[in-house]
């Protein structure tokens, strides 16, 4: 078993899950699913005779139809604290090798990601052959498929979307991965290190250097890292826990206040809001049977749920289409059967695929490493 060293930074149960970052995540994962919702109106690569004000529920959901593309910046940022949690010092000091940390990612993303491909590809097929165009993202050749297959996609080679358009979060994100990998390796997990590298990213986007999406990925994965050292050091007493969460209300607090005197940029207003918001749950969501039982099963739904609702829509759309049938876009019923059954079918993906796959993979590429962490 790769074991990780106790190191004072880091919180006491750290192989445990944090309910808190469990409910994040859940959350973020809605944020997106209901941000998307609008795909039911697409004919094509192009929405058609549709008023975003009358989407079921619109004024309960409002910030989520308005806003929840910004779910996957909340995605990164939570997925910098959850790696600095339990690889910071596995890395740092050797335990943890290069071709581990690689099978750990792969074996936790490809899987679920290559299926969802191939069947875009053919649904993708069977859609332009009803339609004369794509569904919603229009770059689906060989090229973009070899690109997609390679976790590619959005690296800065590509024509555009393809295939399933969310996974270009995924594909930025597997590029951060490399480099938090080479940065604690060979340079440093210090605070002033993680710390310069988020605002490095940070002044690119500001003198607008560049706007590959890469930036923000960084930024926002980095400040996560940040989070996690805040976080570790906040589980040395209690009067430390009590100082980061005041610090943190105030924070939030304060950056919505502000809002509203000032428009700050969503990206921007994140920056402050995310971290603060993440302090907030994992210091004061205690860990409880019933929560358990709740959030962990919520949490492991988020990757599954991200990358199935584009291929449960288009299916969707395109029983529809064969039977005649307009899809009622506008309806309350229909809304909550997309937004359960996606999740349903995402925590059922989740114990009979991914976590059997993922299992399957790591007993093939590594057979002679010992055991493997669970949920890594």
């Amino acid at each position: 078993m790769i074991s990780i060293p106790a190191r004072a930074e880091r919180p006491p149960n750290q192989d445990n899950k944090l309910l808190g970052i469990e409910l994040l995540r859940f959350l973020s994962s809605v944020a997106v699913l209901i941000f998307h919702y609008q795909h039911f109106a697409f004919v094509g690569t192009v929405e058609t005779h549709f008023v975003a004000s009358q989407q079921p529920f619109f004024s309960l959901f409002r910030l989520f139809y308005s806003y929840g593309f910004y779910g996957v910046e909340v995605f990164w940022c939570i997925s910098g604290f959850i790696f600095f949690w339990k690889y910071s010092s596995v890395i740092a000091n050797g335990t943890m090798t290069g071709y581990v940390f690689f099978v750990l990612r792969l074996s936790r993303l490809y899987p679920l990601h290559f299926v969802t491909l191939v069947f875009m590809a053919l649904m993708q097929y069977v859609y332009f052959s009803q339609h004369s165009t794509y569904f919603v993202y229009p770059y689906n050749d060989l090229y973009h498929f070899l690109l997609q297959l390679g976790f590619a996609s959005n690296w800065g080679v590509q024509r555009g979307d393809s295939f399933n358009g969310p996974i270009w979060s995924i594909s930025i994100e597997v590029l951060v991965y490399a480099l938090f990998f080479i940065s604690l390796k060979y340079a440093s997990k210090r605070t002033i290190f993680i710390g310069g590298v988020a605002l490095a990213a940070a002044l690119i986007q500001v003198f607008k250097v560049s706007e590959h999406p890469l930036f923000p990925c960084i930024m926002f994965f980095y400040l996560g890292c940040l989070t996690a050292i805040i976080y570790g050091k906040s589980t040395s007493g209690t009067m430390a826990m009590k100082l980061v969460t005041i610090a943190a209300l105030v924070a939030s607090l304060g950056i919505i206040t502000l809002q509203n005197f000032v428009d700050i940029k969503a990206k921007f207003f994140l920056v402050v809001f995310t971290p603060s918001v993440i302090l907030l749950c994992v210091t004061r969501i205690r860990e409880t049977r019933v929560a358990s039982r709740i959030l962990v099963p919520a949490g492991n739904v988020t990757y599954a749920s991200y990358l199935l609702h584009v291929p449960i829509q288009i299916t969707v759309v395109t029983i529809f289409n064969y039977i005649d049938f307009a899809v009622p876009v506008y309806s309350k019923i229909f809304f909550v059967l997309f937004l359960v059954g996606t999740l349903a079918l995402s925590h059922w993906v989740f114990e009979v695929f991914e976590m059997p796959a993922q299992r399957f993979v790591r007993r093939t590429l590594m057979p002679r490493r010992g055991q493997i962490p669970r949920n890594t």
